[in-house]
């Protein structure tokens, strides 16, 4: 946000006698949400979203054949998974909190560090990623290739000779466009049902929008600006206790190239900074949305915090501190985080507004998935 412009504007309205409001930070308005959007490349049809389906719940797509999507994104687990971090294939673990799928069709940032613009380009950073799916593009098609469903709706919808893995991560994003939340009670208040929302959560609303400032970020239709912030999250234990986190983390320091001091001394995630090697980048992550929330904790990249009334008093605090915001790497935290000084009763109906971002589960079972071409008869 740059605060001069809006001042600028609003002193010139004044100038003109034309009253306006605007007179500090101009964020993008809450609103409910709108249409999904949908690449020109990759339209939406009924077969493709079956396929997608398919894909989405089917080990094959994986290293070892025995991690789909669906295992770190679980329908009974808010589309997420409900561990601060997230698993990875058999022998390893993850290093992050796995995000929802719900709504990630409207994202243009996606993983933590925004590494992939488009649904299409995350499935193969997760499907292929070292920990968490670990497969190789031929094998997956060479895989498909033997199972005759797959092979025929693969030529109905793309026209393949043989399932292309390109067009598996197609599928899969075709899918993940259908798992859209936009029925909850904030949204059906925004399209003007007034009744929708009950008192406290319209205090709560108001809170959002003023003394708490959670609308700093956590604005716009989806609830997020999509940018980067070290907020001093406090690190995952699990990196000091558990003998493999820190394998998986010191594999990631090393794969993300990383100095050699950094990776001899550093003890936390590093965020945005791997990707641009850029000081002021550490510690840094993407705003995440902040719709389906009732289903997805624990919260934060680490999972550092269990539920709303945590995430509440961690903002009310201005929130913490890490290796980033004490100097010992870098100086990153925010200065839009202060102490918010909210009342007992004010946090309350911020939590009341934050559970009005949820509306009805999103369940699914898993579909039943296409078998290999079966094996022919042994001859004499």
């Amino acid at each position: 946000m740059k605060k001069s412009k809006t001042l600028s504007l609003a002193v010139v309205l004044i100038a003109l006698g034309i009253s306006s409001p605007a007179t500090a930070d101009m964020n993008p308005p809450l609103a409910a949400l709108g249409p999904v959007p949908v690449p020109a490349d990759n339209p939406q049809t009924p077969a493709k979203i079956a396929l997608g389906k398919l894909l989405f719940f089917d080990t094959r797509i994986g290293g070892d054949a025995s991690v789909s999507c669906a295992d770190c994104h679980m329908p009974k687990q808010g589309w997420g998974f409900n561990d601060p971090i997230s698993r990875g294939y058999p022998g390893v673990i993850h290093w992050r909190n796995s995000q929802t799928v719900v709504n990630s069709a409207y994202l243009g940032k996606l993983f933590w560090a925004g590494s992939a613009k488009s649904l299409e380009a995350q499935a193969p950073g997760a499907a292929l990623g070292a920990v968490s799916g670990n497969g190789e593009r031929d094998m997956v098609e060479a895989r498909l290739a033997f199972i005759p469903e797959y092979v025929k709706r693969f030529r109905d919808v793309f026209g393949d000779d043989w399932p292309k893995v390109n067009n598996v991560w197609k599928a899969m994003a075709a899918f993940e466009r259908t798992l859209i939340h936009d029925q909850t009670p904030f949204d059906k208040f925004m399209r003007g049902d007034k009744d929708a929302l009950s008192a406290e959560q319209k205090h709560g609303l108001r809170l959002f929008q003023g003394k708490a400032n959670c609308i700093e970020c956590h604005n716009g239709p989806l609830m997020t600006d999509q940018k980067f912030y070290n907020l001093g999250v406090p690190r995952a234990e699990d990196w000091l206790e558990n003998g493999m986190a820190q394998i998986t983390f010191r594999y990631e320091q090393y794969a993300k190239g990383t100095t050699e001091k950094l990776y001899r001394t550093i003890k936390d995630d590093a965020g945005l900074y791997y990707r641009t090697k850029e000081k002021s980048d550490m510690g840094k992550f993407r705003t995440p949305p902040l719709r389906y929330i009732a289903y997805t904790a624990p919260y934060m990249h680490n999972g550092s915090f269990f539920d709303f009334d945590e995430i509440v008093e961690f903002y009310n605090e201005g929130g913490g501190s890490n290796d980033f915001t004490d100097g010992k790497f870098a100086k990153n935290k925010t200065k839009l985080l202060k102490p918010l000084n909210l009342s007992d009763k004010e946090k309350v109906a911020l939590v009341a507004f934050l559970e009005a971002l949820s509306g009805k589960e999103i369940k699914m079972s898993t579909p039943k998935l296409p078998l290999y071409a079966p094996l022919p008869a042994a001859t004499n």
